[in-house]
C-alpha cells in the first residue's frame, strides 16, 4: 500500500491554499454566489407590484437594477447585491404608489370640475392657497387637500365673483360681447333679436333702448348662456334644468321654482318640462336674481303702459248717434258770441 499523502496543495510546515483546486472553489464566500431563487422571487414580487400601478416594464426595471449596482448587461447579480437591489425597487414602488394616488385624485377632481361652479371655485382656491393656476402643478398632498375640501363642500363660490357695482353703462367691448350672444341665441332658436333684447331689458327693469348698467352684465351673460343650453334639448326636469347653470340655484330658489311650476303648470319637480316651460322658468329665476321677485316674465312684459285705443261703436251706439247738422252748429256759434258781448257790456 502507498502511504497516505498530505492534502493537495499543502506542504510540510506552513499550509498554502491552492486557488485552482476544486476544494478551494467550495470554500468561496456566499457573497460571491449568484442570487438564490428566494432572493430572485422576492425581487420579482416587488416588480409585479410596480407593474400593476405604473407603465414601467419588467425588462426596464431589471436594467435599472443592473445600472444602479454597476453590473454589466452580461454580468450576473450576486447574493451580496440583493439588499441594495431590494432597497432600490422599494423606493421605485413607493414613488409609483405616490404617483398613482396623485393620478387618481386628479381624475376625481377632473370629474367634479364641470359640476356647477366647481371649476371657478377650485381655480380661485389653488391660486390663493398654493400660488398655482393648474392642477397638474400641485403635489399629491395639495391635490388631496383640494379634493377633500371640494367633496365636503368647503370650496364654493355662492355667487359669481363680485365686483363693486358702478353706475357706468356697458363699455363698447362688453356691449359687443352681449350682442354676439344675443345673435347666437337668435340664430339657434329662431327668436328675433328684438325679442331677446326686450326680454333682457325687462329682466333688469329697463325700457327698450335704455343703456344697460355694467352691474347687470354678468347676470345677462349667464342668462343667455343658460338659454343657449336649452336649444335642441329633450324635455327635462327642474333639477336637470338647474344643473346646467353656471351659478347653482340656492335652496330658496329651488323651492320658489317648485312653487312656480305647481302654480303655473301644475307640475312637480320631477315632471318633464317642455322647452317653452323651461325657458319661462329661467326667465322667472333670473328676474328674481335681478331683484324683481319671482314672477312670470310674460306678466312683466304685459305690465307696461297700455296704449289708448278707441273702441269701435256698437250697433246700438251707431243707431243712437246723430251728428250735429251745419245749421245747429252755426246757431250755437251765434249764441256764444252774443253771450260774450253781453258779458263784456
Amino acid at each position: 500500500m502507498q502511504p497516505l499523502s498530505g492534502p493537495r496543495g499543502f506542504s510540510d510546515g506552513v499550509r498554502h491554499h491552492d486557488l485552482t483546486s476544486s476544494d478551494s472553489l467550495k470554500t468561496k464566500p456566499l457573497q460571491s454566489e449568484a442570487l438564490t431563487s428566494t432572493q430572485r422571487t422576492a425581487l420579482e414580487r416587488i416588480i409585479v407590484k410596480i407593474l400593476a400601478i405604473s407603465s414601467l416594464k419588467a425588462p426596464a426595471l431589471w436594467a435599472g437594477i443592473r445600472h444602479h449596482l454597476n453590473v454589466s448587461n452580461e454580468g450576473e447579480l450576486l447574493s451580496s447585491q440583493f439588499a441594495d437591489a431590494e432597497k432600490w425597487l422599494e423606493e421605485i414602488l413607493k414613488q409609483e404608489q405616490h404617483n398613482h394616488l396623485a393620478r387618481r385624485q386628479l381624475q376625481q377632481l377632473t370629474e367634479l370640475l364641470p359640476q356647477g361652479n366647481n371649476r371657478q371655485a377650485v381655480s380661485e382656491y389653488i391660486r390663493h392657497q398654493f400660488g398655482q393656476t393648474v392642477l397638474s402643478a400641485l403635489t399629491q398632498a395639495q391635490l388631496q387637500q383640494v379634493l377633500t375640501r371640494l367633496q365636503q363642500g368647503e370650496i364654493s363660490i355662492p355667487h359669481p365673483v363680485q365686483t363693486h357695482a358702478t353706475a357706468r353703462s356697458l363699455l363698447p367691448a362688453e356691449h359687443l360681447t352681449l350682442s354676439q350672444q344675443v345673435v347666437k341665441l337668435s340664430v339657434a332658436n329662431g327668436e328675433s333679436t328684438i325679442s331677446v333684447w326686450e326680454t333682457l331689458h325687462t329682466m333688469v327693469g329697463l325700457k327698450n333702448g335704455d343703456p344697460i348698467p355694467v352691474k347687470h352684465y354678468p347676470l345677462l351673460m349667464q342668462y343667455l348662456q343658460a338659454r343657449q343650453q336649452l336649444v335642441g334639448q329633450q324635455p327635462m326636469s327642474l333639477q336637470q334644468l338647474f344643473q346646467g347653470l353656471k351659478q347653482p340655484a340656492s335652496l330658496e330658489e329651488t323651492q320658489q321654482a317648485a312653487s312656480y311650476c305647481e302654480q303655473y303648470y301644475q307640475l312637480t319637480t320631477m315632471s318633464l318640462l317642455s322647452t317653452v316651460q323651461a325657458q319661462d322658468i329661467l326667465n322667472a329665476l333670473f328676474s328674481y336674481r335681478a331683484g324683481f321677485g319671482w314672477a312670470s316674465m310674460q306678466s312683466r312684459l304685459a305690465s307696461g303702459p297700455i296704449p289708448i285705443q278707441h273702441a269701435a261703436p256698437s250697433e246700438s251706439d251707431k243707431a243712437s248717434y246723430t251728428p250735429f247738422s251745419g245749421r245747429i252748429k252755426a246757431t250755437l256759434v251765434v249764441v256764444a258770441l252774443l253771450l260774450l258781448i253781453f258779458w263784456w257790456w
